[in-house]
Protein backbone atom coordinates (compact mmCIF):
# COMPACT_ATOMS: atom_id res chain seq x y z
CA UNK A 1 0.00 0.00 0.00
CA UNK A 2 1.49 3.34 -1.07
CA UNK A 3 0.80 6.35 1.13
CA UNK A 4 -0.40 9.27 -1.03
CA UNK A 5 2.15 12.11 -1.04
CA UNK A 6 1.40 14.80 1.52
CA UNK A 7 3.40 18.02 1.36
CA UNK A 8 3.75 19.53 4.83
CA UNK A 9 6.53 21.91 3.86
CA UNK A 10 4.15 24.86 3.69
CA UNK A 11 3.39 24.21 7.38
CA UNK A 12 7.05 24.29 8.39
CA UNK A 13 6.81 27.42 10.56
CA UNK A 14 3.74 26.08 12.36
CA UNK A 15 5.40 22.71 12.86
CA UNK A 16 8.41 24.40 14.47
CA UNK A 17 6.10 26.11 16.94
CA UNK A 18 4.31 22.87 17.74
CA UNK A 19 7.69 21.17 18.29
CA UNK A 20 8.04 23.10 21.53
CA UNK A 21 5.13 21.02 22.87
CA UNK A 22 5.53 17.93 20.64
CA UNK A 23 2.09 18.48 19.14
CA UNK A 24 3.04 18.52 15.46
CA UNK A 25 0.56 15.66 15.07
CA UNK A 26 -2.22 18.25 15.42
CA UNK A 27 -1.07 19.81 12.14
CA UNK A 28 -0.86 16.45 10.36
CA UNK A 29 -4.28 15.40 11.69
CA UNK A 30 -5.78 18.60 10.31
CA UNK A 31 -4.01 18.57 6.93
CA UNK A 32 -4.17 14.85 6.11
CA UNK A 33 -6.44 13.10 8.64
CA UNK A 34 -7.01 9.95 6.60
CA UNK A 35 -3.45 9.40 5.40
CA UNK A 36 -1.72 6.46 7.07
CA UNK A 37 0.92 7.60 9.57
CA UNK A 38 2.00 4.20 10.95
CA UNK A 39 2.07 0.83 9.18
CA UNK A 40 2.72 -2.31 11.22
CA UNK A 41 1.72 -5.93 11.59
CA UNK A 42 0.10 -4.89 14.90
CA UNK A 43 -2.20 -2.36 13.26
CA UNK A 44 -2.12 0.93 11.39
CA UNK A 45 -2.85 4.48 12.44
CA UNK A 46 -3.93 7.42 10.34
CA UNK A 47 -2.59 10.84 11.27
CA UNK A 48 -5.95 11.64 12.88
CA UNK A 49 -6.00 8.41 14.89
CA UNK A 50 -2.42 8.86 16.05
CA UNK A 51 -3.17 12.38 17.26
CA UNK A 52 -6.43 11.43 18.96
CA UNK A 53 -4.99 8.34 20.68
CA UNK A 54 -2.01 10.24 22.03
CA UNK A 55 -4.34 12.99 23.31
CA UNK A 56 -6.58 10.44 25.01
CA UNK A 57 -3.60 8.73 26.59
CA UNK A 58 -2.14 12.03 27.82
CA UNK A 59 -5.43 12.90 29.52
CA UNK A 60 -5.68 9.40 31.00
CA UNK A 61 -2.13 9.57 32.38
CA UNK A 62 -2.88 12.94 33.92
CA UNK A 63 -6.02 11.45 35.43
CA UNK A 64 -3.83 8.75 37.01
CA UNK A 65 -1.87 11.48 38.76
CA UNK A 66 1.12 11.91 36.45
CA UNK A 67 2.35 15.46 35.98
CA UNK A 68 5.18 17.28 34.22
CA UNK A 69 8.54 16.04 35.49
CA UNK A 70 7.27 12.60 36.55
CA UNK A 71 8.92 9.44 35.20
CA UNK A 72 7.16 6.97 32.92
CA UNK A 73 8.67 3.63 31.86
CA UNK A 74 7.70 1.93 28.60
CA UNK A 75 8.54 -1.62 27.56
CA UNK A 76 7.00 -2.92 24.38
CA UNK A 77 7.94 -4.06 20.90
CA UNK A 78 7.72 -1.99 17.74
CA UNK A 79 4.02 -1.28 17.46
CA UNK A 80 1.76 1.80 17.13
CA UNK A 81 1.25 2.00 20.89
CA UNK A 82 4.97 2.74 21.35
CA UNK A 83 4.57 5.89 19.26
CA UNK A 84 1.34 6.89 21.02
CA UNK A 85 3.00 6.60 24.43
CA UNK A 86 5.98 8.60 23.21
CA UNK A 87 3.76 11.42 21.93
CA UNK A 88 1.63 11.45 25.08
CA UNK A 89 4.70 11.59 27.34
CA UNK A 90 6.34 14.33 25.33
CA UNK A 91 3.27 16.62 25.40
CA UNK A 92 2.58 15.91 29.09
CA UNK A 93 6.10 16.91 30.08
CA UNK A 94 7.05 13.47 31.41
CA UNK A 95 10.51 11.90 31.62
CA UNK A 96 10.13 8.80 29.43
CA UNK A 97 12.40 5.76 29.73
CA UNK A 98 11.96 3.15 26.96
CA UNK A 99 13.25 -0.23 28.16
CA UNK A 100 14.86 -3.02 26.16
CA UNK A 101 12.18 -5.71 25.95
CA UNK A 102 14.83 -8.46 25.85
CA UNK A 103 16.07 -7.79 29.38
CA UNK A 104 15.38 -10.20 32.20
CA UNK A 105 12.73 -9.40 34.79
CA UNK A 106 15.37 -8.42 37.36
CA UNK A 107 17.11 -6.11 34.88
CA UNK A 108 13.82 -4.43 34.03
CA UNK A 109 12.90 -4.12 37.70
CA UNK A 110 16.17 -2.35 38.44
CA UNK A 111 15.67 0.22 35.66
CA UNK A 112 12.04 0.91 36.59
CA UNK A 113 13.03 1.53 40.19
CA UNK A 114 16.18 3.50 39.40
CA UNK A 115 14.45 5.92 37.02
CA UNK A 116 11.77 6.58 39.62
CA UNK A 117 8.89 5.57 37.34
CA UNK A 118 5.44 6.08 38.76
CA UNK A 119 3.94 4.02 35.96
CA UNK A 120 5.09 1.18 33.69
CA UNK A 121 3.36 0.64 30.35
CA UNK A 122 4.12 -2.82 29.01
CA UNK A 123 2.77 -5.67 26.92
CA UNK A 124 0.69 -8.40 28.46
CA UNK A 125 3.30 -11.09 27.86
CA UNK A 126 6.02 -9.07 29.57
CA UNK A 127 3.83 -8.28 32.55
CA UNK A 128 3.24 -11.98 33.09
CA UNK A 129 6.98 -12.49 33.68
CA UNK A 130 6.75 -11.15 37.21
CA UNK A 131 7.45 -7.49 36.60
CA UNK A 132 5.06 -6.24 39.28
CA UNK A 133 6.92 -3.67 41.36
CA UNK A 134 5.70 -2.25 44.63
CA UNK A 135 4.59 1.36 44.29
CA UNK A 136 4.61 1.32 40.48
CA UNK A 137 1.30 1.09 38.64
CA UNK A 138 1.01 -0.84 35.38
CA UNK A 139 -0.88 -0.22 32.18
CA UNK A 140 -0.92 -3.32 30.01
CA UNK A 141 -1.20 -3.30 26.23
CA UNK A 142 -3.40 -6.16 24.90
CA UNK A 143 -5.08 -6.70 28.27
CA UNK A 144 -8.86 -7.20 28.28
CA UNK A 145 -10.69 -3.96 27.51
CA UNK A 146 -12.74 -4.11 30.73
CA UNK A 147 -9.59 -4.26 32.88
CA UNK A 148 -8.80 -1.07 34.78
CA UNK A 149 -5.13 -1.60 33.92
CA UNK A 150 -5.66 -2.05 30.18
CA UNK A 151 -4.25 0.34 27.60
CA UNK A 152 -7.53 0.32 25.67
CA UNK A 153 -9.37 1.32 28.86
CA UNK A 154 -7.08 4.35 29.12
CA UNK A 155 -7.95 5.37 25.57
CA UNK A 156 -11.66 5.11 26.30
CA UNK A 157 -11.31 7.03 29.56
CA UNK A 158 -9.17 9.87 28.15
CA UNK A 159 -10.51 12.86 26.20
CA UNK A 160 -9.59 13.34 22.56
CA UNK A 161 -9.02 17.10 22.76
CA UNK A 162 -5.54 18.53 23.12
CA UNK A 163 -4.03 19.44 26.47
CA UNK A 164 -4.48 23.15 27.03
CA UNK A 165 -1.16 23.34 28.87
CA UNK A 166 1.03 20.87 26.96
CA UNK A 167 4.74 20.99 27.83
CA UNK A 168 7.69 19.20 26.24
CA UNK A 169 8.93 16.06 27.93
CA UNK A 170 12.36 14.46 28.03
CA UNK A 171 13.86 11.08 27.20
CA UNK A 172 16.14 9.11 29.49
CA UNK A 173 17.70 6.04 27.89
CA UNK A 174 19.69 3.57 29.96
CA UNK A 175 23.21 2.47 29.20
CA UNK A 176 25.15 0.09 31.42
CA UNK A 177 28.19 1.42 33.24
CA UNK A 178 31.59 -0.19 33.66
CA UNK A 179 30.71 -0.76 37.31
CA UNK A 180 27.94 -3.11 36.27
CA UNK A 181 24.64 -1.36 36.92
CA UNK A 182 22.89 0.52 34.11
CA UNK A 183 22.79 4.31 34.29
CA UNK A 184 20.16 6.66 32.92
CA UNK A 185 21.56 9.15 30.41
CA UNK A 186 19.50 12.30 30.82
CA UNK A 187 19.49 15.63 29.04
CA UNK A 188 17.16 17.95 30.89
CA UNK A 189 16.53 20.18 27.88
CA UNK A 190 13.08 19.45 26.35
CA UNK A 191 12.97 16.97 23.48
CA UNK A 192 11.91 19.43 20.77
CA UNK A 193 12.59 18.34 17.18
CA UNK A 194 11.43 20.41 14.25
CA UNK A 195 10.62 19.14 10.76
CA UNK A 196 13.52 17.72 8.75
CA UNK A 197 12.70 19.05 5.31
CA UNK A 198 15.02 20.07 2.46
CA UNK A 199 18.45 21.14 3.60
CA UNK A 200 18.37 18.99 6.72
CA UNK A 201 20.29 15.75 7.20
CA UNK A 202 17.18 13.67 6.42
CA UNK A 203 16.07 15.92 3.54
CA UNK A 204 12.44 14.71 3.60
CA UNK A 205 10.34 15.36 0.51
CA UNK A 206 6.63 14.81 -0.22
CA UNK A 207 5.82 11.11 -0.49
CA UNK A 208 8.75 9.91 1.62
CA UNK A 209 8.33 6.88 3.91
CA UNK A 210 10.57 5.77 6.80
CA UNK A 211 11.28 2.17 7.77
CA UNK A 212 11.96 1.44 11.43
CA UNK A 213 13.98 -1.77 11.15
CA UNK A 214 15.59 -1.72 14.60
CA UNK A 215 14.07 -1.70 18.08
CA UNK A 216 12.51 1.66 18.91
CA UNK A 217 13.89 1.58 22.45
CA UNK A 218 17.40 2.15 21.04
CA UNK A 219 18.46 5.75 20.53
CA UNK A 220 19.34 5.60 16.81
CA UNK A 221 16.12 3.98 15.46
CA UNK A 222 14.14 6.18 17.85
CA UNK A 223 15.71 9.29 16.35
CA UNK A 224 16.11 8.44 12.67
CA UNK A 225 13.05 6.24 12.16
CA UNK A 226 10.48 7.66 14.60
CA UNK A 227 11.26 11.10 16.06
CA UNK A 228 12.37 12.75 12.80
CA UNK A 229 9.51 11.27 10.72
CA UNK A 230 7.00 12.13 13.47
CA UNK A 231 8.11 15.77 13.41
CA UNK A 232 7.87 15.93 9.62
CA UNK A 233 4.64 14.10 8.79
CA UNK A 234 6.50 11.19 7.18
CA UNK A 235 4.71 7.82 7.41
CA UNK A 236 6.52 5.14 9.44
CA UNK A 237 6.70 1.42 8.68
CA UNK A 238 7.39 -0.52 11.87
CA UNK A 239 9.08 -3.93 11.78
CA UNK A 240 8.24 -5.97 14.88
CA UNK A 241 11.69 -7.56 14.70
CA UNK A 242 14.50 -7.72 12.18
CA UNK A 243 14.06 -10.06 9.22
CA UNK A 244 16.19 -9.46 6.13
CA UNK A 245 13.72 -10.88 3.60
CA UNK A 246 10.81 -9.00 5.17
CA UNK A 247 12.80 -5.76 5.14
CA UNK A 248 13.21 -5.99 1.36
CA UNK A 249 9.52 -6.78 0.92
CA UNK A 250 8.48 -3.81 3.07
CA UNK A 251 10.79 -1.41 1.24
CA UNK A 252 9.25 -2.48 -2.06
CA UNK A 253 5.64 -2.58 -0.82
CA UNK A 254 5.66 0.82 0.89
CA UNK A 255 8.20 2.50 -1.41
CA UNK A 256 10.40 3.24 1.57
CA UNK A 257 12.81 6.12 1.07
CA UNK A 258 14.54 6.36 4.47
CA UNK A 259 15.89 3.73 6.87
CA UNK A 260 18.49 3.31 9.60
CA UNK A 261 20.40 0.04 9.89
CA UNK A 262 23.45 -1.39 11.63
CA UNK A 263 26.22 -3.43 9.97
CA UNK A 264 24.82 -6.75 11.25
CA UNK A 265 21.67 -6.05 9.25
CA UNK A 266 23.83 -5.45 6.18
CA UNK A 267 25.42 -8.86 6.77
CA UNK A 268 22.00 -10.53 6.90
CA UNK A 269 20.84 -8.76 3.75
CA UNK A 270 23.97 -9.75 1.83
CA UNK A 271 23.57 -13.35 3.02
CA UNK A 272 20.28 -13.63 1.10
CA UNK A 273 20.52 -15.36 -2.30
CA UNK A 274 21.34 -12.91 -5.08
CA UNK A 275 18.18 -13.96 -6.93
CA UNK A 276 16.07 -13.12 -3.87
CA UNK A 277 17.68 -9.71 -3.51
CA UNK A 278 17.26 -8.98 -7.22
CA UNK A 279 13.57 -9.88 -7.11
CA UNK A 280 12.71 -6.73 -5.13
CA UNK A 281 12.34 -3.23 -6.52
CA UNK A 282 14.35 -1.07 -4.12
CA UNK A 283 14.65 2.01 -6.32
CA UNK A 284 12.59 4.12 -3.89
CA UNK A 285 15.36 3.90 -1.27
CA UNK A 286 17.16 7.23 -1.17
CA UNK A 287 18.69 7.52 2.30
CA UNK A 288 20.06 4.47 4.12
CA UNK A 289 21.90 5.77 7.17
CA UNK A 290 24.06 3.54 9.32
CA UNK A 291 26.19 3.81 12.42
CA UNK A 292 26.19 2.61 16.05
CA UNK A 293 28.95 0.10 15.21
CA UNK A 294 31.89 -0.07 12.77
CA UNK A 295 31.19 -1.47 9.33
CA UNK A 296 33.89 -3.41 7.53
CA UNK A 297 35.15 -2.08 4.21
CA UNK A 298 34.16 -5.26 2.38
CA UNK A 299 30.57 -5.26 3.65
CA UNK A 300 30.00 -1.58 2.96
CA UNK A 301 31.47 -1.83 -0.53
CA UNK A 302 29.10 -4.69 -1.33
CA UNK A 303 26.12 -2.68 -0.07
CA UNK A 304 27.05 0.29 -2.26
CA UNK A 305 27.58 -1.96 -5.29
CA UNK A 306 24.11 -3.41 -4.72
CA UNK A 307 22.03 -0.36 -3.74
CA UNK A 308 24.04 2.50 -5.20
CA UNK A 309 25.15 5.71 -3.46
CA UNK A 310 22.28 5.79 -0.94
CA UNK A 311 24.37 4.91 2.12
CA UNK A 312 25.35 7.60 4.61
CA UNK A 313 27.46 6.74 7.64
CA UNK A 314 27.47 8.82 10.81
CA UNK A 315 29.77 8.99 13.81
CA UNK A 316 28.14 10.65 16.80
CA UNK A 317 27.32 10.24 20.48
CA UNK A 318 23.98 9.54 22.13
CA UNK A 319 25.26 11.80 24.91
CA UNK A 320 25.05 14.84 22.62
CA UNK A 321 27.32 17.15 20.66
CA UNK A 322 27.72 17.49 16.90
CA UNK A 323 28.62 14.38 14.96
CA UNK A 324 30.11 13.89 11.52
CA UNK A 325 29.03 11.82 8.54
CA UNK A 326 30.21 10.62 5.16
CA UNK A 327 28.37 10.00 1.89
CA UNK A 328 28.86 6.86 -0.17
CA UNK A 329 30.79 8.71 -2.87
CA UNK A 330 33.19 10.29 -0.38
CA UNK A 331 33.61 6.97 1.41
CA UNK A 332 34.55 5.24 -1.85
CA UNK A 333 37.37 7.76 -2.23
CA UNK A 334 38.44 7.12 1.40
CA UNK A 335 37.34 3.55 2.27
CA UNK A 336 37.00 3.05 6.01
CA UNK A 337 36.52 6.68 7.00
CA UNK A 338 33.60 7.71 9.22
CA UNK A 339 33.55 11.31 8.01
CA UNK A 340 35.50 14.50 7.47
CA UNK A 341 36.95 15.86 10.68
CA UNK A 342 35.65 19.36 11.32
CA UNK A 343 37.77 21.34 13.81
CA UNK A 344 35.15 24.10 13.86
CA UNK A 345 32.86 21.75 15.83
CA UNK A 346 35.28 21.97 18.74
CA UNK A 347 36.11 18.25 18.76
CA UNK A 348 39.72 17.21 19.39
CA UNK A 349 41.96 14.15 19.20
CA UNK A 350 44.38 14.07 22.13
CA UNK A 351 47.27 11.89 23.24
CA UNK A 352 47.67 10.52 26.77
CA UNK A 353 49.24 13.79 27.90
CA UNK A 354 46.24 15.79 26.67
CA UNK A 355 48.02 17.26 23.65
CA UNK A 356 46.56 17.50 20.15
CA UNK A 357 47.96 14.78 17.90
CA UNK A 358 49.38 15.39 14.43
CA UNK A 359 47.74 14.05 11.22
CA UNK A 360 48.22 10.29 11.02
CA UNK A 361 48.81 9.91 14.79
CA UNK A 362 46.33 7.90 16.86
CA UNK A 363 44.72 9.59 19.84
CA UNK A 364 41.54 9.58 21.90
CA UNK A 365 38.55 11.31 20.30
CA UNK A 366 36.75 14.02 22.28
CA UNK A 367 33.40 15.61 21.42
CA UNK A 368 32.55 19.14 22.45
CA UNK A 369 29.57 19.08 24.77
CA UNK A 370 26.62 21.26 23.74
CA UNK A 371 26.23 24.55 25.56
CA UNK A 372 22.66 23.68 26.55
CA UNK A 373 21.22 20.29 27.43
CA UNK A 374 24.40 18.46 28.39
CA UNK A 375 23.90 14.86 29.42
CA UNK A 376 24.15 13.64 32.97
CA UNK A 377 24.09 10.20 34.54
CA UNK A 378 20.86 10.20 36.50
CA UNK A 379 21.43 10.25 40.23
CA UNK A 380 25.22 9.98 39.91
CA UNK A 381 26.93 13.39 39.91
CA UNK A 382 30.37 11.86 40.45
CA UNK A 383 30.08 9.65 37.37
CA UNK A 384 28.74 12.61 35.41
CA UNK A 385 31.72 14.76 36.40
CA UNK A 386 34.19 12.01 35.47
CA UNK A 387 32.77 11.81 31.92
CA UNK A 388 33.77 15.38 31.10
CA UNK A 389 37.16 16.93 30.45
CA UNK A 390 36.32 20.61 30.60
CA UNK A 391 33.90 21.32 27.78
CA UNK A 392 34.48 17.96 26.13
CA UNK A 393 33.66 14.31 26.71
CA UNK A 394 34.88 11.06 25.17
CA UNK A 395 33.32 7.73 24.27
CA UNK A 396 36.76 6.14 24.62
CA UNK A 397 37.22 5.70 20.87
CA UNK A 398 40.69 5.93 19.36
CA UNK A 399 41.42 7.20 15.87
CA UNK A 400 43.40 9.46 13.59
CA UNK A 401 42.82 12.10 10.93
CA UNK A 402 44.67 11.63 7.65
CA UNK A 403 46.44 14.38 5.73
CA UNK A 404 43.21 15.20 3.85
CA UNK A 405 41.15 15.63 7.03
CA UNK A 406 39.22 12.32 7.11
CA UNK A 407 38.67 10.52 10.43
CA UNK A 408 39.44 6.81 10.80
CA UNK A 409 38.64 4.77 13.91
CA UNK A 410 41.32 2.33 15.04
CA UNK A 411 40.20 1.03 18.42
CA UNK A 412 38.38 1.67 21.63
CA UNK A 413 40.03 2.59 24.90
CA UNK A 414 36.74 2.21 26.76
CA UNK A 415 35.60 -1.22 27.91
CA UNK A 416 32.29 -1.25 26.06
CA UNK A 417 31.59 -4.16 23.69
CA UNK A 418 29.50 -3.34 20.62
CA UNK A 419 27.78 -6.41 19.21
CA UNK A 420 25.28 -5.92 16.42
CA UNK A 421 25.14 -2.21 17.21
CA UNK A 422 24.16 -2.84 20.85
CA UNK A 423 26.32 -1.71 23.77
CA UNK A 424 27.32 -4.43 26.25
CA UNK A 425 29.34 -3.54 29.33
CA UNK A 426 31.70 -6.34 30.38
CA UNK A 427 31.69 -5.65 34.11
CA UNK A 428 28.02 -6.62 34.20
CA UNK A 429 28.86 -9.99 32.61
CA UNK A 430 31.83 -10.42 34.98
CA UNK A 431 29.63 -9.91 38.02
CA UNK A 432 27.07 -12.42 36.79
CA UNK A 433 29.71 -15.12 36.24
CA UNK A 434 31.41 -14.40 39.58
CA UNK A 435 28.20 -15.43 41.32
CA UNK A 436 28.98 -19.02 40.30
CA UNK A 437 31.16 -20.87 42.83
CA UNK A 438 33.30 -22.40 40.05
CA UNK A 439 34.62 -18.96 39.01
CA UNK A 440 37.61 -17.54 40.84
CA UNK A 441 38.27 -14.65 38.46
CA UNK A 442 36.91 -13.49 35.11
CA UNK A 443 37.47 -10.90 32.41
CA UNK A 444 34.85 -10.39 29.70
CA UNK A 445 35.90 -8.79 26.41
CA UNK A 446 34.71 -8.32 22.86
CA UNK A 447 36.36 -10.60 20.31
CA UNK A 448 36.17 -10.00 16.54
CA UNK A 449 33.15 -11.46 14.79
CA UNK A 450 32.48 -11.22 11.05
CA UNK A 451 28.70 -10.99 11.46
CA UNK A 452 28.19 -9.11 14.74
CA UNK A 453 31.33 -6.97 14.77
CA UNK A 454 32.18 -8.29 18.22
CA UNK A 455 31.08 -11.32 20.20
CA UNK A 456 31.11 -11.61 23.98
CA UNK A 457 33.92 -13.83 25.28
CA UNK A 458 34.64 -14.48 28.98
CA UNK A 459 38.15 -15.46 30.06
CA UNK A 460 37.69 -17.43 33.28
CA UNK A 461 40.09 -18.54 35.99
CA UNK A 462 38.33 -21.53 37.60
CA UNK A 463 38.17 -22.03 41.34
CA UNK A 464 40.68 -24.58 42.68
CA UNK A 465 38.16 -27.41 42.92
CA UNK A 466 37.00 -27.11 39.31
CA UNK A 467 38.83 -28.32 36.20
CA UNK A 468 38.74 -26.15 33.05
CA UNK A 469 36.65 -28.49 30.94
CA UNK A 470 34.14 -27.98 28.12
CA UNK A 471 31.48 -29.17 30.54
CA UNK A 472 32.34 -26.36 32.95
CA UNK A 473 32.20 -23.87 30.09
CA UNK A 474 28.70 -25.07 29.17
CA UNK A 475 27.67 -24.88 32.83
CA UNK A 476 28.83 -21.25 33.09
CA UNK A 477 27.02 -20.25 29.90
CA UNK A 478 23.85 -21.85 31.31
CA UNK A 479 24.40 -19.89 34.52
CA UNK A 480 24.73 -16.66 32.53
CA UNK A 481 21.47 -17.49 30.77
CA UNK A 482 19.68 -17.21 34.13
CA UNK A 483 21.35 -13.91 35.02
CA UNK A 484 21.55 -11.88 31.82
CA UNK A 485 19.57 -10.87 28.77
CA UNK A 486 20.38 -13.02 25.74
CA UNK A 487 22.43 -10.38 23.91
CA UNK A 488 24.75 -9.96 26.93
CA UNK A 489 25.54 -13.64 27.49
CA UNK A 490 29.04 -14.89 26.63
CA UNK A 491 29.17 -16.85 23.40
CA UNK A 492 32.41 -18.49 24.44
CA UNK A 493 34.21 -19.34 27.69
CA UNK A 494 38.02 -19.37 27.52
CA UNK A 495 39.94 -20.70 30.53
CA UNK A 496 43.23 -19.36 31.87
CA UNK A 497 45.32 -19.70 35.02
CA UNK A 498 45.61 -15.97 35.75
CA UNK A 499 44.46 -12.56 34.55
CA UNK A 500 46.60 -9.43 34.19
CA UNK A 501 46.10 -7.01 37.07
CA UNK A 502 47.97 -3.95 38.27
CA UNK A 503 49.78 -3.84 41.60
CA UNK A 504 46.64 -2.34 43.11
CA UNK A 505 44.54 -5.22 41.77
CA UNK A 506 42.83 -3.39 38.88
CA UNK A 507 41.96 -5.71 36.03
CA UNK A 508 43.79 -4.77 32.81
CA UNK A 509 40.99 -5.62 30.44
CA UNK A 510 42.69 -4.08 27.43
CA UNK A 511 45.53 -6.63 27.67
CA UNK A 512 43.06 -9.51 27.64
CA UNK A 513 41.26 -7.96 24.69
CA UNK A 514 44.53 -7.72 22.75
CA UNK A 515 44.79 -11.53 22.70
CA UNK A 516 41.80 -11.72 20.38
CA UNK A 517 42.57 -8.67 18.21
CA UNK A 518 46.30 -9.26 17.64
CA UNK A 519 47.33 -9.00 14.00
CA UNK A 520 44.22 -7.09 12.91
CA UNK A 521 44.39 -3.69 11.29
CA UNK A 522 41.69 -2.29 13.56
CA UNK A 523 40.79 -3.19 17.14
CA UNK A 524 37.18 -2.07 16.81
Amino acid sequence: MHTPPVDFRRCSAELQTHAQRWTQSAVFAREAPDAVAVHSARGTRTFAQLHQHSNRLAHALRGMGLAAGDALALMCSNRPEFIEVFLAAMRLGLRLTPINSHLTANEVRYIVMDCGARLLITEEGASAQGLAIAGVREVIIDAARDSEASYSHCLVRGRRDELSDASAGTLMLYTSGTTGQPKGVLRRAPECIGPQFEGSFADYQPGDVALCAGPAYHSAPLLFDIRWPLASGVPIVLMAKWDAALALALIERHRVTHAHMVPTMFQRLLALPVTQRAAHDLRSLRFLVHGAAPCTVAVKRQMIEWLGPVLTEYYAATEGGDGIHVSASDWLAKPGTVGRWDPTLGHRILDEAGRDVHPGEVGRIYFKAPAVGRFEYFGDPEKTASAYAGERFTLGDLGYVDADGWLFLTGRAAECIISGGVNIYPQEVDEALLRHPAVNDVCTVGAPDDEWGERVVAVVVPAAAHAPTPELGALLIAHAREQLAAFKRPREIVFDTTLPRTASGKLQRHLVRQRFWAGRERAI
